[in-house]
């Protein structure tokens, strides 16, 4: 028997060939099929929590007894939001 792949001369009860590995037979099971793993990135949920919290921070600032600095932790944890949503965006490419 001839090897489909490479042309070698092997032995008609061959499994694979000798010389490039290539299988005598089709097999009989396909290959299970690879899952995307979502773990590569910040999930969505990570993503949303500092909006929130920006948003939580921004209607306490008025009734807080420094309003300025709660604008400046908001803007911050949306600045940390938007770039986690950035993240997450461009890991889905």
């Amino acid at each position: 028997m001839q090897c489909r792949n490479c042309g070698t001369e092997i032995a008609d009860k061959a499994i694979v060939c000798y010389r490039c590995g290539t299988g005598t037979t089709d097999p009989v099971r396909s290959p299970a099929p690879i899952r995307r793993r979502g773990g590569a990135g910040p999930s969505l949920v990570a993503a949303m929590a500092p909006l929130l919290l920006a948003v939580a921070i921004l209607l306490m600032a008025p009734s807080s007894d420094y309003p300025e600095a709660m604008r400046a932790a908001a803007a911050v944890s949306a600045l940390a939001g938007v770039a986690l949503l950035i993240t997450r965006l461009l890991r889905r490419r």
